[in-house]
Formats: C-alpha cells, sequence, structure tokens
C-alpha cells in the first residue's frame, strides 16, 4: 500500500505496517506519517491550526489506509475528561436565526422546538446548546469557527419566517436537520408538523359538529412558508367533500379588525381557522356568540396564551424529539453536508377541545 508522508513523499509500507494499517487507528495514522495523534484528529476535523495542505495529506493518507473517523469521538472524549461520566455521546448544536421581523409569537413555538430536542438528547446520552445566530448577536463565521473548535457536528436548524440561510457556513463540515418546510441552502433533511392532513382532519370533524361555512385568516408570509398547506388543504376540501360555495380564505398582511369585519359580514363564516387570538375579539365585537352562533378555532394553540379555545397541538417538542432523531441517525453513518436525497419527516396535530366550538352531534 503506497501512503504519503507529510512532505509528499510516497512510501511503501512493510509488511508489518500493512498489518497494523489494516484496522487503522488515530496511533496507527500518526506513526506512519511521523506526526502526532494530534495533528491527525485535528486534521481530519478541519481544525484551523493544521496548516491546509498539511490536513489534505492526511485525509488522503487516511482515505486510503481505509480509516474512517466516528464524528462524534472528539467531542464525547472531551466532555468525558470534563464530566467524568460515561453516558455522554456528543453536542448537538440548536441553531435559532436572528430574524427583526418575525413574529414574537414565534418565541413560543421555537421554545417548545428547543425544550423537545433538549430532553430527547439527553435521553439518548447527548448534549444540545442553543446558538442565536446573524447580525451582531453571532456572525455564521464565527458560528462555525465556535463548531469546529468544540467538535460539534451535528446541527438542528430552528424555523425562519424568511427563506432560511445562514451564508457563510461550511456546511459540509455539519450533519444537520431542519425543523420546518424547507430548506435549499443545503438541502437538508426537514422534520415539521403535516399541515396539509392536520387541516383536512380538522375539517372533516368540523363538518361532523355541524359546521358548513368555515373560514380561514392566514397571513401572508406564515402560508408561504409552509409552501400553502393551510390553503391548499382548505380549498382542496372544500372543492371535494362538501357542497357549500364555501368561503374565501382571508390572506392579507392588512389584517385588522376594520379588515376582518367586513370580511366576516360579506362571507358570514359560521366558523373562523386562524392563529391570531385577535380574532376571537373582532368576532365577538362583530355580534358573534361564540359558541353559540359562531365556532373559533385555533391553528396552534401554543398561542393561545389569552384565553382558552378548541385548536390544534401542532406538538412541538415531539417535532424537536424527532428531529433529535433523525439526526443522530445521520451522524452514526458519518454523514455530512448536504444529503444526496433529502427526507421530509410530519409528524400529526391532535385536535384539543375548547369552549369555542360546538360538541359533535350525538348519531
Amino acid at each position: 500500500m503506497d501512503v504519503f508522508d507529510i512532505a509528499g513523499r510516497a512510501t511503501l509500507q512493510n509488511t508489518d505496517s500493512q498489518k497494523s494499517m489494516a484496522t487503522p487507528t488515530l496511533r496507527t495514522l500518526a506513526r506512519e506519517l511521523g506526526v502526532s495523534r494530534t495533528t491527525i484528529s485535528e486534521a481530519l476535523r478541519d481544525s484551523p491550526r493544521v496548516r491546509p495542505e498539511t490536513a489534505a495529506k492526511i485525509r488522503a493518507a487516511a482515505e486510503a489506509a481505509g480509516y474512517l473517523r466516528n464524528p462524534l469521538a472528539g467531542a464525547m472524549m472531551s466532555e468525558l475528561r470534563r464530566s467524568r461520566g460515561g453516558l455522554f455521546r456528543g453536542v448537538i448544536a440548536v441553531l435559532d436565526l436572528e430574524e427583526p421581523d418575525r413574529p414574537a409569537y414565534a418565541k413560543n413555538f421555537h421554545d417548545a422546538l428547543a425544550r423537545g430536542v433538549q430532553e430527547r438528547a439527553t435521553e439518548l446520552g447527548f448534549r444540545s446548546d442553543r446558538f442565536m445566530v446573524g447580525g451582531r448577536t453571532l456572525p455564521a463565521r464565527r458560528l462555525d469557527q465556535i463548531l469546529q473548535s468544540r467538535g460539534i457536528r451535528g446541527v438542528i436548524l430552528l424555523p425562519a419566517w424568511r427563506t432560511p440561510s445562514l451564508g457563510p457556513f461550511n456546511w459540509d463540515r455539519y450533519t444537520g436537520v431542519y425543523l420546518d418546510y424547507q430548506i435549499d441552502r443545503p438541502a437538508l433533511h426537514c422534520v415539521c408538523s403535516d399541515h396539509f392532513q392536520s387541516m383536512m382532519d380538522t375539517l372533516h370533524e368540523l363538518q361532523l359538529r355541524g359546521y358548513k361555512q368555515p373560514g380561514i385568516i392566514l397571513p401572508p408570509q406564515h402560508d408561504a412558508r409552509l409552501s400553502h398547506r393551510w390553503e391548499s388543504a382548505f380549498l382542496g376540501f372544500h372543492q371535494h367533500y362538501t357542497t357549500a360555495g364555501g368561503v374565501p380564505p382571508l390572506i392579507t398582511d392588512q389584517l385588522d379588525q376594520k379588515v376582518f369585519t367586513n370580511w366576516f359580514r360579506r362571507h358570514k363564516p359560521d366558523i373562523v381557522l386562524t392563529h391570531l387570538l385577535d380574532v376571537l375579539k373582532w368576532m365577538r365585537a362583530a355580534g358573534a356568540e361564540v359558541p353559540r352562533t359562531h365556532g373559533f378555532f385555533c391553528l396552534n394553540l401554543i398561542h393561545a396564551t389569552q384565553e382558552p379555545c378548541a385548536g390544534l397541538d401542532l406538538a412541538p417538542a415531539d417535532i424537536g424529539a424527532l428531529g433529535v432523531e433523525v439526526l443522530i441517525g445521520q451522524l452514526h453513518r458519518n454523514a455530512r453536508g448536504a444529503p444526496p436525497r433529502r427526507t421530509l419527516t410530519t409528524l400529526a396535530s391532535t385536535w384539543v377541545e375548547g369552549p369555542t366550538v360546538l360538541p359533535r352531534k350525538a348519531g
């Protein structure tokens, strides 16, 4: 077998060396290349402390020898030395993008996602560290340096309000999962709620409770971010499962009480589906007696902090936990960067009863 020393000279190994390289380790690589194990380790995890030309030759020699680095080993050993524990298997970075125009209500959802990541990671022997990234808080380039220095290879990216991107962040070093639809730079595996099926199931249930004219209100950016799944399911349901004409969705950036009241009185929905709890107050101001004359249904109950209501539990903590499982599977396969074929894993939402809808009709 031919390998290269640090000077780039090809050297023919003797029989004993070939045998030792049959199951290559950091120790055998270091002996064959004439460098320390620390240099080998840092080169294989792209540490800036090793000159690029030296690191390239070490990686080439390791690949020729058939050495496969465990991407979790460095972080695990470092943490074990600090904690003297035996269960630690690695660190997962949870990235939350700094977006000034993101709605304030999104924070509760992000916190629940991160909590689910942390709890499941702990159960599986990992630790999660959360980073707020972007702007003056933590530039992506600096984040890249921090993760490299700490030997962190697993990254979970929380949902972005706008098109998600970390800019100058070298994803080729990392294994990543995005907790939303969808990311193109890079095209990571995604884990999120099944919004389309959740809407279809919700409308079927409302139909069983006697509602015939549901209306939906969505912010345009929210609708677009989910690839219009709420809206598509809503329109598809009316086309295929009802005989009523249906209420046109109210999708606007200019939503206020006046805009809502005009839509409400013109189209006469008998129940309104939305994320926005202010709508419930506007309904009552427009004469609705909830739930006697009209219903109200919250599409994400984590936002329903003002008063109890019926709605969907999108299970963000469970989404975070599932994201951890997908990520760790990739880490154990030594996967890095964008997968050759990304996947979308969805989680069903749960209907939660509340005082703003009528009970299901008997029989």
